[in-house]
C-alpha cells in the first residue's frame, strides 16, 4: 500500500513561552484539486471520520523526518468539521527540529499544510472530459508543514486511475460472458426442446 500526498492549506503558528502552537487544515472537504491534469479530485465531507481515532498519524514536516508531534502520544490532535481535516498541536520550543522551522513559519516561508493519505472508498466519474475521483474514505498517515504544496502522489494515484479503468473493464467483460451465456444456454434448451 502506497500513500498519495496532497496539500496546499495554510497553517498558524503562534509562539508562547516555550510553546509553539500551530493548527492549521491539512484537508478541505469539497474543493476539487486538479491532479497533475490526469484527473480532479475531491475529499467528500467525513471521509477521515474512521481514520480519526483509528490511524496512528504523525506530524512531520514535508512528510519526512522525525514526527514533531503524533496522535498515538496525544499531542496531536485531529479533528473533521464543515471545513475539513484539522490538525492542532503545541511543539516543544526546545525540540532542534522545532527551532529549525520556527523562523521559516513567522516568515511565511513555510506557511502550507498537506496530508498523506490511502484512498479505502473512492468514486470514479469519468462522464467529463476530465476523470473526477472523490475520496469517500481515507486511511491517513500523516499530516505536514510544507514548503510548496507537492502533488508528488500524481503516479501513484495514475495507478489508482489505471485499477479502476482495468475493474470496470473486467466488470463489463464478466457481464458480456454472462448475457453471451446465457443467449448460448437459452439457445440450446430452444434446439432442444424445438
Amino acid at each position: 500500500m502506497e500513500r498519495e500526498v496532497r496539500g496546499g492549506i495554510a497553517a498558524e503558528i503562534r509562539a508562547e513561552g516555550n510553546e509553539v502552537r500551530v493548527a492549521g487544515y491539512a484537508a478541505v472537504f469539497g474543493q476539487e484539486t486538479d491532479i497533475g491534469g490526469y484527473f480532479r479530485e475531491v475529499i467528500a465531507p467525513g471521509a477521515f471520520d474512521e481514520a480519526i481515532g483509528r490511524d496512528d498519524v504523525v506530524f512531520l514536516i514535508n512528510h519526512d523526518g522525525l514526527p514533531l508531534a503524533r496522535t498515538r502520544s496525544g499531542t496531536l490532535k485531529l479533528t473533521q468539521d464543515d471545513k475539513g481535516l484539522r490538525m492542532e498541536t503545541v511543539l516543544d520550543a526546545e525540540d532542534p527540529d522545532v527551532q529549525s522551522i520556527i523562523p521559516k513559519m513567522k516568515r511565511g516561508d513555510l506557511d502550507k499544510m498537506s496530508f498523506a493519505f490511502w484512498p479505502e472508498v473512492q468514486e470514479w466519474d469519468e462522464s467529463g472530459d476530465i476523470p473526477v475521483r472523490t475520496i469517500r474514505k481515507a486511511r491517513l498517515f500523516d499530516v505536514s508543514i510544507v514548503t510548496t504544496p507537492a502533488y508528488d502522489g500524481t503516479s501513484i494515484a495514475l495507478r489508482s486511475l489505471d485499477q479502476h479503468r482495468l475493474d470496470t473493464k473486467r466488470k463489463n467483460f464478466s457481464a458480456a460472458a454472462m448475457r453471451h451465456r446465457l443467449k448460448m444456454n437459452l439457445r440450446l434448451r430452444g434446439a432442444e426442446n424445438g
